[in-house]
């Protein structure tokens, strides 16, 4: 007798798609127009139309997860589809590996390579002379070529305490993991709440540490290639950190109606791949941007 094969679920056609499509364009379109009004001290539109780019990606967020949701509840579907669902989670966070290998790429150039030989290295003696005679090569550059000075940030303080708050946060997470593999549904809760209260907690360190870096040291985006990469790689990591707790709550709103169980609950197990990754992430940041 041949195998029974199962049937691939496929939905109906979505508007969600061209939804987000504008609500980007929205994004692109004010942030570039918002960046213009700031630059001549100004009012315009730029910042009205961004706000509705963000309003339009949340509603195509809730709405393109409500029918996920829907479609998952029914029993829509299948093994075969579970498995490309797998597959497309697996390769975004690979592309979000390889987004994260460009900003520590640039910052290995900057420090090794880029500063060194504005400073007279590897033969460019010349260059150092010529450009800036009196420039000193270091890392942190706490006082760039054109003269702009700051302070660098270090590892100790809040970078530490986010440190600890993303790697116990991993273990939690872990830990609520496990409780749902074993329908222990209280320690589920319990963890995943704590999970969701770190990452919140993480945010606003985040946040004061900044505000601490523009204040009292005058590390800004203007503070040459340090204050630049320094921004960067901690700015895209927070958003991440953002994405992932939005996620987080998600899981814990949709435990909290019942949903999910030990065989199947791969939204859940995709938010927990992407936590760790972000927890990964962080701890090679706090030691290539902090420590080293």
């Amino acid at each position: 007798m041949a195998e029974q094969q199962q049937k691939y679920y496929v939905p109906a056609s979505s508007p969600w798609p061209i939804v987000g499509a504008i609500g980007l364009g929205l994004i692109a379109f004010g942030a570039g127009h918002a960046v213009i009004d700031m630059s001549k001290e100004q009012s315009g539109f730029g910042m009205n139309v961004l706000f509705a780019g963000i309003a339009v990606i949340l509603v195509m967020l809730f709405g393109w997860f409500r029918d996920q949701i829907n479609e998952s509840m029914q029993g829509l579907y299948s093994d075969q589809l579970g498995n490309s669902y797998r597959q497309g989670m697996s390769w975004f966070i690979f592309s979000e590996v390889m987004f994260f290998a460009a900003f520590f790429g640039a910052l290995f150039y900057a420090r090794v390579i880029a500063v060194e030989w504005l400073g007279g290295a590897s033969n460019n003696a010349m260059t150092n002379e010529v450009l800036w005679p009196d420039f000193s090569a270091m890392w942190p550059l706490t006082e760039t070529p054109g003269g702009t000075t700051t302070q660098a940030m270090g590892w100790a303080g809040l970078p530490l305490y986010n440190t600890i708050l993303l790697v116990l946060s991993s273990v939690t997470c872990h830990f609520a993991h496990v409780g749902l593999e074993k329908n222990k549904r209280g320690q589920l809760k319990v963890m995943l709440g704590i999970t969701i209260v770190l990452g919140l907690i993480f945010l606003y360190l985040q946040g004061a540490e900044y505000v601490h870096a523009y204040n009292d040291l005058g590390l800004k985006l203007d503070s040459g290639v340090y204050g630049n990469t320094f921004y960067m790689l901690t700015g895209f990591h927070g958003m991440h950190v953002t994405l992932g707790t939005i996620m987080l709550i998600v899981m814990f709103l949709r435990v909290l109606k019942g949903h999910f169980t030990p065989e199947s609950h791969f939204a859940f197990q995709a938010t927990s791949w992407y936590w760790h990754f972000v927890d990964v992430v962080w701890v090679c940041l706090f030691f290539v941007v902090y420590v080293f």
